[in-house]
């Protein structure tokens, strides 16, 4: 029979519930992979549609529209999975969900800030997420300002 070691005093072996860096910049980049491969097919449709019709060229209205576009899917894609499931499918493949401080759903306000918190985090070369590593609850900067928090998915 085997013995089993115990841990040193003054250690836990209980998990930590909050998501660690590493974890949410994976979840992150999966989710915008898939966001940006929709945004592709829908380009791709529509040029497809322009080059059937006939000659189009983008001009700066046009051009203006397709950015309008992107991130009116991009926006809609998190804050979608965050009110309806509390996880985006990247969030989901690495078993994360995002709940409030208290563990309740996150709601459409929360999720838009939470949204607009992401991308005041990615501008300056991710530096909103750096919170992350020495914050108790892991939270980065969308998570300060959404009042939300990241953990493991528990749930069945």
């Amino acid at each position: 029979m085997a013995a089993t070691a115990s841990p040193p005093d003054g250690l836990t072996t209980t998990p930590v519930p909050y998501a660690g860096i590493a974890s949410r910049a994976v979840a992150l980049t999966l989710d915008v992979l898939i966001a940006q491969g929709i945004v592709l097919l829908g380009g791709a449709m529509l040029a497809l549609v322009a080059s059937l019709v006939g000659d189009a060229e983008l001009d700066t209205l046009g051009k203006l529209l397709a950015a309008w576009a992107w991130m009116t899917v991009v926006v809609s894609y998190f804050v979608v999975f965050w009110t309806s499931t509390g996880q985006t499918p990247g969030m989901r493949a690495l078993g994360l969900r995002v709940t409030t401080t208290d563990g309740g759903d996150v709601g459409l306000g929360r999720a838009a800030i939470r949204i607009v918190g992401l991308g005041l985090a990615i501008v300056p070369l991710f530096a909103g997420f750096l919170p992350v590593l020495v914050d108790d609850r892991r939270r980065a900067l969308q998570d300060f300002m959404a009042g939300t928090i990241v953990v493991y998915d528990t749930r069945a």
